[in-house]
């Protein structure tokens, strides 16, 4: 039997291995970093999920808690909105209560006069001499010093020229007193004319019968700190019923935003007078009058 040995050469064989060995270990490495990329990829992906989810369901709750928020707001709003219109019915049933109060306290008070005068002049009727004895002789004689403040007993030259003195003193006095009357009811009647001149329609030649001037106060202000303006109207409650008034308030509410605001230096003028006559008046502290002087100092305001 024929036999054949071959030497076979595995050198490139084994050089071939080796390389493929070390492919392999690069291989293993990049699978490794691979896998821990992709753990960080996974990792980072969860919190940005968390984050998201994290994030819808906070701006959730502040939408649902914003929403009642201003549902809330709104009904407080209505209620404080009632609350002022009650209190201003309430305001007028009182001033009517009070102007109705003052009118029945007069004519029962100028009755009651009456009676007693007619009851004092009867009774003095009755028994006149004794009456004025009583009532006037005795009043003479215990005001005799009043009266006569300035007599003195001892009627020397010197005693009747301080007499006389005293006595023309006390005349002036007197007229100084009724002057200064005179001067006050004089400035209450021309007071008085002035607001009834502003009051009072002065044209009534051209009005129509059915046509009436109801005054309105309309005012403007800001009650809190949101910049919001709030606009109030006040209607008179005399001889107005319910639907009139809220037709007349509807009316200006329309209306307002064609309405122009100026500054009136007249009306600032007597308003600052009266403003400083009622700081005077008041018995509060020296500090609590300059800040209220302060305060209305540094206000302004527009009128219609």
């Amino acid at each position: 039997m024929t036999t054949f040995n071959y030497t076979v050469d595995t050198a490139p064989m084994a050089q071939e291995m080796k390389s493929v060995s070390r492919h392999v270990d690069v291989t293993t490495g990049a699978v490794v970093a691979m896998q821990t990329a992709v753990i960080a990829a996974e990792a980072s992906a969860a919190d940005h999920v968390c984050a998201n989810v994290n994030r819808g369901f906070y701006s959730l709750i502040r939408s649902q808690i914003s929403q009642k928020l201003a549902k809330l707001q709104s009904e407080v709003d209505s209620n404080m909105m009632q609350l002022v219109q009650q209190k201003n019915a309430l305001l007028g049933i009182k001033s009517r209560m009070q102007r109705d109060y003052i009118m029945i306290a007069r004519r029962y008070s100028k009755l009651f006069n009456g009676l007693n005068v007619n009851l004092k002049n009867r009774i003095f009727e009755l028994d006149k001499p004794t009456i004025d004895f009583a009532c006037r002789e005795i009043d003479k004689v215990s005001n005799r010093t009043k009266y006569l403040t300035a007599t003195i007993p001892i009627n020397q030259l010197e005693s009747i020229s301080l007499s006389q003195k005293i006595i023309s003193s006390y005349v002036k006095q007197k007229g100084v007193m009724v002057i200064q009357s005179m001067k006050g009811f004089i400035h209450e009647m021309n007071v008085q004319k002035k607001l009834t001149d502003q009051i009072l329609i002065k044209d009534q030649g051209n009005t129509k019968i059915g046509i009436s001037f109801i005054p309105v106060i309309l005012y403007e202000s800001k009650r809190d700190k949101t910049d919001n303006n709030s606009v109030e109207v006040v209607v008179s409650l005399v001889q107005l019923n319910s639907f009139a008034r809220s037709a007349i308030m509807n009316k200006v509410h329309e209306q307002f935003s064609g309405i122009e605001w100026k500054t009136k230096t007249k009306d600032r003028q007597e308003i600052n007078s009266e403003f400083q006559k009622l700081v005077q008046a008041s018995a509060k502290p020296s500090k609590v009058k300059e800040l209220a002087t302060r305060l209305y100092e540094s206000n302004t305001y527009l009128t219609v």
